[in-house]
Parts: C-alpha cells; sequence; structure tokens
C-alpha cells in the first residue's frame, strides 16, 4: 500500500474505523452484511501498517526485560486518538511482559503486532445458562466459598502467534472476547483499536482474570500421542475463570506518541 505524508495511513485507519464502528450497538457481534464490508476494509488498511508510518522501532536493547527494573512499568501505551465511537493507542511490551487474561464487555476489537512477536490466548464466558452443572469441580488450588460468586465457566477458543506480518487479531463482543498477551523473544508493540472504548461509567470496565486448573484437567506430559492429537485438534476447551483484582506485577505506564497527528 502505498505511503502518503499529507493522508498517512493511520489517518486512513482511524477513519475508517469510525466509519466501521458508528452506530454499532455495543451488544451487536458485527455480523450484519454492511459491517462486514466495512470492516474488511478497516482490516486491509490495519494489516499493511507499519511501525515505521508511526515512528517507532524497537528498543535498541532488546535483552532489557520486564523484570529487571521493578520501577519500570512492564508495559507502556501511546494514546493517538479517542471518541465516543473507538479508541486508538499502542501498547508496547517489554521483554518477558504479558497483558494479562482481561475482558473487553460489550466490545469490538482489533490488534495488529507492529514489531516483535506476541502470543494472544482468546477465551469466551459463557452465560450461566450454558454451564453444564451446577456442581463446581474440584480445584488444583482450593477456592474459598467467598469467592465462588467471581468464578466464571468459560471456553479457550484459541493461542495463537502474532508478529508484524500477521493480519489482525479481532475480538467481538461474543467471541474471543478474553484474551492474554504475551510478548514473545524479546520487546513487541501492536496497535489496538477498541470500539467503543473502555468507561466504567457506562458498563465497559475492565475485569480481570486466573485461570484455575482442576483436578479432572488431562495431564499432557503423560498422554499417548492420539490422545494429544486430540488434545490438540482445535476443539473448544472448557475453562474455568476466577475474576480477580489487577495483578500487582501487571501496570501499564504512559510514553508520548511520536507518530503522525489524528484527527477525526
Amino acid at each position: 500500500m502505498s505511503r502518503n505524508n499529507k493522508n498517512p495511513l493511520i489517518q486512513k485507519i482511524a477513519k475508517q474505523a469510525f466509519v466501521t464502528f458508528k452506530g454499532l450497538k455495543c451488544s451487536a457481534n458485527g455480523d450484519s452484511k454492511v459491517f462486514a464490508e466495512k470492516q474488511a476494509k478497516l482490516i486491509s488498511l490495519v494489516t499493511a501498517l507499519r511501525a515505521p508510518d508511526l515512528r517507532i522501532a524497537p528498543p535498541k536493547n532488546k535483552s532489557t526485560s520486564g523484570t529487571s527494573e521493578p520501577e519500570t512499568p512492564p508495559v507502556t501505551y501511546m494514546h493517538i486518538c479517542e471518541t465516543d465511537v473507538f479508541s486508538i493507542g499502542i501498547f508496547l511490551l517489554r521483554t518477558g511482559a504479558s497483558i494479562p487474561l482481561h475482558d473487553h464487555p460489550g466490545m469490538n476489537g482489533m490488534l495488529k503486532v507492529l514489531y516483535g512477536k506476541v502470543s494472544v490466548s482468546c477465551f469466551d464466558k459463557l452465560e450461566s445458562g450454558q454451564t453444564v452443572s451446577a456442581a463446581l469441580p474440584r480445584f488444583e488450588t482450593p477456592v474459598a466459598p467467598f469467592q465462588n460468586a467471581s468464578l466464571r465457566r468459560s471456553v479457550l477458543r484459541s493461542v495463537a502467534e502474532y508478529s508484524e506480518n500477521s493480519g489482525p487479531c479481532l475480538l467481538t463482543p461474543l467471541r474471543d472476547n478474553l484474551h492474554q498477551i504475551d510478548a514473545i523473544d524479546g520487546p513487541a508493540a501492536f496497535l489496538d483499536i477498541l470500539a467503543p472504548p473502555y468507561d466504567p461509567d457506562d458498563g465497559r470496565d475492565c475485569h480481570y482474570y486466573k485461570v484455575l486448573k482442576t483436578a479432572a484437567d488431562p495431564d499432557i506430559a503423560v498422554m499417548d500421542n492420539q490422545e494429544r492429537q486430540e488434545e490438540e485438534k482445535g476443539k473448544d476447551k472448557e475453562i474455568w475463570l476466577l475474576e480477580i483484582p489487577q495483578p500487582e506485577d501487571f501496570w501499564c505506564g504512559g510514553e508520548p506518541y511520536p507518530g503522525p497527528v489524528v484527527s477525526v
């Protein structure tokens, strides 16, 4: 895709995000034909985006980890643009850093890696009516009775790696709405589009979760080859999650955005 300094690619992306998500109800799954066409155009623009378009580059000291300097945030955020319809920014992860498992209530989203590589684990919560049994399983780490109300039945939808050459990772209000993002083999950065933005006053607060292992979960180490292949066929795997406060070892700092000015 050709670059035009008078109409930067990030400006085109912002305008298309506004067109794509304007008027879309936060509870919608984005299945209409009109939305799909608009989203396809946005995906095409986002797929073409590279780090130089935003005037960012990987840190020169790639060995710096998120744990070596306790006072340095493991993750930082560059704000680009925000309206009532959507927000765009860049998350930068230090080596070994992770953004813990969290949700996006009633939101659509798009994640595009700009440099480095990340692993994204996507989950969905099951509605209470979808639970198989009211009886709770036996967890390897016991859950206190007062925590029962914070338990969530879920499914693990996918675990995939993304690089700058990958297309964007998508989420909707009903699909892949929870995810954890881990930097792999060095620092990483990705563009983040959310529509609409987080807004606790409008019911869109960010909640964090912990994956609970049950005593019945299979032990991959003792599986034979056939069992392992069945496990890895890609079927949605049911998982129990515990809603938790923001983990103490995770916080997000801010830094200035050096790229082209965006206005909508």
